[in-house]
């Protein structure tokens, strides 16, 4: 019988949780925040949006149909959402160490190890999470030895910076062109426009855009603090003042709000899941919706040219913005899901319809 190491996650007000590693058993820090979704891991991890954080999942049983393989489409990983795991550690309540599914490939131990990053099963899951419903994120470490550093805030470094592209690629498919400025942006993203015969440019956070010839911007996801991407915003800022139609998403929904001369505010536990309901301004509507994010715009802040879009059913909070007269949308969730429902990838035709 294979003999199973101890590891301990701690959070900076001293909870200590003990469990077991997996993966590879080191040491790492980060935001602890939790995920509430029954199902979409692999597409979970490799999500640029958790870079610095330390994912909790509350599904109990996690692992059961494995990893899929490295299989690309268009350029892009068919079944990942960036190209390596993005979190910094990962926080269950149970393993599996066998898997089952026609496309699986590996274990999510050995993916974790192949990328080196640590896993802890075997604590109490639900106690966690509501500690942190309570108290909201807050730094954390996994410990595998004493200590391995100082709890440390990763919000307050440029987390869209560190997982943005460095260089221009192009994706070509049709006539029509949009630019999407990656601020850690999720391959589903790209698909989706590529799905609909759109060429996409994809340019790197402070990349100067405005000398693109294109149709239309795309601000996309991404962790972290946004008004961290001062750069981006002021792009954004001199795009809105040419009518160029603009659509953000998550992380780049904030950026347009601060763009147009809103204020952004931290949420106490933020959004992590593939359930939460967004109800349409001026209508019965809601959908349901995916997301990923830990701030969020205020929208007493907005400008009198500027409108609420979406807010959510659950707390209120802002979840679109919209432009009363132009082509400018936002929107909190992710119309393109993955792992979700697929409720709002209408959006992205209301935004293909934008651009002509």
């Amino acid at each position: 019988m294979k003999t199973r190491k101890e590891v301990k996650l701690i959070l900076k007000d001293g909870s200590t949780f003990n469990g077991f590693c997996f993966g590879s058993c080191l040491s790492a820090q980060g935001e602890v925040v939790f995920n509430t979704g029954m199902v979409g891991y692999p597409e979970s991890l490799t999500d640029p949006s958790y870079r610095g954080q330390i994912l909790v999942l509350t599904y109990p049983l996690i692992g059961n149909y494995g990893v899929p393989g490295n299989k690309r489409e268009d350029g892009l990983l068919k079944f990942f959402e960036s190209e390596k795991i993005q979190v910094q550690g990962l926080v269950v309540s149970s393993c599996s160490s066998q898997y089952s599914h026609w496309n699986a490939e590996k274990s999510l131990s050995e993916w974790l190890q192949e990328n080196n990053i640590p896993g802890i099963y075997g604590i109490d899951t639900r106690e966690l999470t509501k500690k942190l419903r309570t108290k909201g994120t807050v730094p954390g470490m996994i410990v595998n030895k004493k200590n391995v550093a100082k709890f440390s805030d990763p919000n307050k470094r440029n987390l869209a910076g560190e997982v943005s592209i460095k260089n221009p690629i192009e994706y070509r498919k049709g006539k029509r062109k949009v630019i999407i400025v990656d601020c850690g942006v999720k391959n589903s993203i790209i698909r989706a426009f590529l799905k609909r015969n759109i060429t996409v440019i994809r340019v790197p956070w402070d990349y100067d855009f405005i000398r693109e010839k294109a149709n239309g911007i795309v601000v996309s996801n991404g962790p972290g603090n946004p008004k961290m991407c001062k750069e981006t915003i002021e792009q954004v800022r001199m795009a809105m003042s040419r009518s160029i139609p603009i659509l953000g998403i998550c992380l780049g929904s904030q950026i347009l709000a601060l763009a147009a001369g809103a204020n952004t505010y931290k949420l106490k536990y933020g959004h992590r899941s593939q359930n939460q309901p967004c109800v349409e301004v001026g209508t019965k509507r809601c959908y349901i919706t995916a997301q990923n994010h830990g701030y969020a715009v205020d929208t007493r802040t907005l400008p009198e040219d500027w409108r609420e879009w979406f807010y959510n059913n659950n707390d209120g909070t802002n979840e679109g913005i919209m432009h009363i007269s132009k082509p400018f949308f936002g929107t909190q969730f992710h119309p393109e899901a993955s792992p979700g429902p697929d409720d709002t990838e209408f959006l992205f035709d209301m935004f293909v319809r934008a651009i002509g």
